[in-house]
């Protein structure tokens, strides 16, 4: 039986590689594995919302939703103070986002199992980042949506990344009836950057 990056348990054996990349204008290096997202390089969604995101005026935390093993929320709490909380449902991804954030000597890192939200009870974050779990479904990613918006506090953003062919009109639509606003931030080789904000 086939597994996939969202499951609990990848039912594949596991052979660690370390990959290289540059985020945000620093070079970083990861430890990836089998049945992890993108585990031959940080995917090309991710740096580009990586590229966009800019830092919130709120004071607050920082939830990185389906982290994987880390980039994106590994390279926010290298530039900042904040606590940025990484969150997956894959256990190995969970273990690799441990494993690389420690390798960092980082101090301002949460690494928690849950699936979307549902072992989150913090409501107050400044800003919540996610390139989601597209082959979960429309629904599943659009439950996201809608679970984000509780789980930030007023003036908190939500930032997406989602390819034009995996459903950015509908995304974008979802999204306007959820948030006050929903800012197309970059779009790059049919990749669409979007920042909503909660009222």
């Amino acid at each position: 039986m086939s597994s996939h990056y969202f499951e609990k348990n990848p039912g594949k054996d596991s052979e660690e590689r370390k990959i290289e990349c540059r985020l945000r204008g620093r070079r970083l290096s990861f430890i990836s594995d089998h049945g992890v997202f993108s585990k031959k390089e940080v995917d090309f969604g991710s740096r580009t919302l990586l590229d966009a995101y800019s830092w919130p005026e709120q004071e607050g935390s920082i939830l990185d939703v389906g982290c994987g093993y880390g980039p994106i929320g590994i390279s926010l709490a290298l530039e900042t103070k904040r606590q940025v909380w990484l969150t997956d449902v894959n256990e190995r991804a969970l273990q690799l986002a441990e494993k690389n954030a420690t390798a960092y000597g980082l101090k301002n890192t949460v690494v928690k199992n849950s699936d979307l939200f549902s072992a989150i009870e913090k409501a107050d974050f400044a800003a919540i980042i996610t390139n989601p779990p597209i082959r979960a479904g429309k629904q599943v990613v659009h439950s996201l949506f809608e679970e984000a918006s509780n789980h930030l506090q007023s003036g908190g953003s939500l930032w997406v990344v989602i390819q034009k062919k995996q459903g950015a009109p509908s995304a974008k639509e979802k999204l306007s009836s959820i948030f006050r606003e929903v800012q197309l931030v970059s779009k790059n080789k049919g990749y669409y950057i979007f920042c909503a904000k909660k009222d």
